[in-house]
């Protein structure tokens, strides 16, 4: 049998690692941080063990990396969803959404994601996923508008980061109807845009039907 080409190889390796990235992500979502091993991760992935420290130096910038893969990558599935839109506003309402619906979706990830985002002497990963993440809100706040999207672009990421703060604090959670009017007004964004959330008790829920995204 003939060895695999370089290119094959590559394959591989990247598919590993995203099955590494995508396990990280059910299971501290399923568990919590703590509960979570590397070994379940890896488990769970079908990997075997010493692959995980071979892509990563440890556990925290191995969820900090698969956080920020699923925020780019649902960043840019609501950017890039139909009915498509080139208008900046429109485009900034849909990324202030999709990190919203993460947050009130997904609160158990996020609430580790930020604890550790503060507790890691190292702060932000500077992986792919994140530099990823970083191109598509720059692109977001530069199509909006911005005349300086290297000043405006920390901006955003700090408020959209509070608001996950906000909506994922335990026992005192701000309504996500509450922060995505503020971001609105902050960036003159209509309530209309984007994907609003429906009431529901007072604090609302974003519906979990897409279609007006994925109509054809």
């Amino acid at each position: 049998m003939s060895p695999r080409s370089a290119s094959v190889n590559e394959e591989l390796r990247r598919r590993s690692r995203e099955r590494l990235l995508q396990a990280a992500v059910e299971l501290v979502d399923e568990r919590g941080y703590e509960a979570t091993t590397l070994g379940d991760i890896a488990d769970r992935a079908g990997s075997a063990r010493g692959l995980v420290s071979y892509y990563f130096p440890g556990k925290r910038q191995l969820v900090q990396s698969a956080v920020h893969r699923l925020m780019h990558r649902t960043l840019e599935e609501a950017l890039e969803s139909e009915p498509h839109s080139d208008d900046g506003r429109e485009r900034m309402a849909r990324a202030v959404d999709a990190i919203l619906r993460l947050a009130l979706d997904r609160p158990v990830l996020m609430r580790q994601h930020m604890a550790g985002l503060l507790q890691a002497p190292e702060g932000f990963v500077q992986c792919a996923e994140q530099r990823r993440l970083g191109e598509l809100l720059r692109d977001t706040v530069t199509r909006h508008g911005s005349a300086d999207p290297e000043a405006d672009y920390p901006l955003l990421r700090a408020l959209l980061m509070g608001a996950v703060y906000a909506m994922v604090l335990p026992n005192a959670p701000l309504p996500v109807t509450t922060l995505r009017a503020e971001l609105f007004r902050r960036y003159g964004l209509d309530w209309e845009s984007g994907v609003p959330p429906t009431p529901e008790g007072t604090g609302g829920t974003y519906d979990r039907d897409l279609s007006r995204f994925f109509a054809t």
